[in-house]
């Protein structure tokens, strides 16, 4: 009876702590003392710094004079830490776990979104405070989004999809139930006037951004990664409709073809890009376009996969499809094309994005190349440079801290010790 109260009370604690989480506000004023911090912009650290916020924004960056604060404002001391402005995921999938079998059946929209809750919350403690959710089923991100914002819980930023844009058949379509069951994905359309109509009931209903299934793909069954999957003109009809209502378009694309035809069309991002060859970097250089590669995953996948019921034709596809992926991003890197940074996390459990950086420096990036991935370059990317990305005036105040020294050693953002998002502090150890 005692252990049971003891656990009882210890689940209400718990309970009470998440909600006090999700609801503070940060205080008027407060002042970040910096041992070390580092400007994305030029790569220098700047020593002894002080960050001044007030109302969730930094209103000055500059020397820390040491100076006694007014009893009124709070001091957060991180003058043994490096710190760095809140990372950046361009691709998520929050509502979703590493489930790849018919065992994903089972699971409702309500429970994906409580799923997404809790990966929201493990996303953020891990450092990164805005994600961009390019795929959920039928518009629960769009919820979660909306919670977090409300403070109901805690989480990221998001900038989300809702429903992927896809063809019949085709890898953002429901292709694990038999003809019976008439089972078809939200953002299946298709031909010019549907994929129009398409864009705009997504865009009526929330979405940010528009996410389209350009190419096969692994985690699919019945299609080939390498395929192309809609047309041109589809593409084309998408990118026009998206562009002219505000949203930008992220294509995931594998195949060299639907790269090459995705770009062309004005996609402002290439998800994976695994088959990535010359001609889609000359077209990807030439518009402008970011590749969002998401490297680790194929790590933790081909360990994993049989372990969490996953069919062997899936398998097959990872075994094939990943290796060349990382032969492909590599040159894709060399070649200069721009990079954003993205994990699919959900591929793999949500927490362990950070293990992204370690493979993009492995296959050329500089540590410093990687984490400007993850900040500059993917607020430009989401279209929010003047709201996150950097630690500057007039910027939230979105910082995370870590130990050591992340441009000598890019594992240690793997290991992250303190999280403010919007003036809040969510962690510190």
């Amino acid at each position: 009876m005692k252990l049971t109260k003891t656990v009882c009370s210890g689940l209400i604690a718990l309970l009470i702590s998440t909600v006090t989480l999700g609801q503070q506000a940060p205080p008027a004023r407060t002042i970040v003392r910096a041992g070390r911090l580092l400007d994305v912009r030029t790569g220098k650290i700047l020593i002894n710094q002080a960050i001044v916020i007030e109302n969730g924004q930094i209103v000055s960056v500059g020397p820390d004079t040491g100076a006694t604060a007014d009893a009124n404002v709070k001091v957060i001391d991180l003058s043994s830490k490096t710190v760095l402005p809140g990372l950046i995921d361009a691709h998520t999938h929050l509502t979703y776990d590493p489930k790849f079998g018919y065992d994903r059946l089972a699971i409702s929209l309500p429970r994906e979104a409580l799923i997404g809750a809790k990966n929201a919350r493990v996303t953020l403690l891990a450092g990164f405070t805005t994600v961009r959710n390019v795929g959920a089923r039928e518009f629960s991100d769009i919820a979660l989004r909306d919670a977090i914002n409300a403070g109901d819980v805690p989480g990221p930023r998001i900038d989300a999809s809702g429903p992927a844009l896809g063809i019949t058949g085709g890898h953002c379509d429901d292709n694990m139930l038999p003809y019976e069951f008439h089972a078809t994905e939200v953002g299946v359309a298709d031909g010019v006037e549907n994929v129009q109509r398409k864009v705009r009931e997504v865009i009526k209903y929330g979405s940010d951004i528009i996410k389209v299934c350009a190419t096969g793909g692994v985690l699919s069954l019945g299609d080939n990664p390498q395929a192309s999957q809609y047309t041109q003109e589809e593409l084309r009809a998408i990118v026009t409709d998206a562009h002219r209502l505000g949203r930008k378009v992220a294509a995931h694309a594998h195949g060299a073809q639907g790269i090459l035809w995705a770009t062309e069309s004005g996609v402002d991002s290439i998800e994976h890009g695994s088959y990535i060859d010359d001609a889609g970097i000359a077209a990807m250089k030439q518009h402008g376009t970011y590749l969002v590669p998401t490297l680790y995953l194929s790590d933790w996948f081909l360990e994993n996969a049989a372990k969490i019921n996953t069919p062997p034709s899936l398998i097959a596809k990872a075994q094939q499809v990943m290796p060349e992926a990382r032969k492909n991003v590599a040159h894709a890197f060399a070649s200069g094309v721009k990079v954003g940074f993205g994990t699919d996390a959900a591929v793999y459990p949500h927490g362990l994005n950070a293990h992204e950086f370690a493979v993009m420096v492995k296959l050329g990036l500089t540590p410093f190349q990687a984490i400007q991935a993850a900040t500059v370059s993917d607020a430009d990317l989401l279209g929010w440079s003047d709201k996150i990305g950097v630690l500057e005036p007039n910027h939230f105040a979105d910082i995370i801290a870590v130990d050591g020294d992340p441009l000598h050693d890019i594992t240690t953002l793997e290991r992250v010790r303190f999280v403010m998002k919007g003036g809040v502090v969510y962690k510190n150890e």
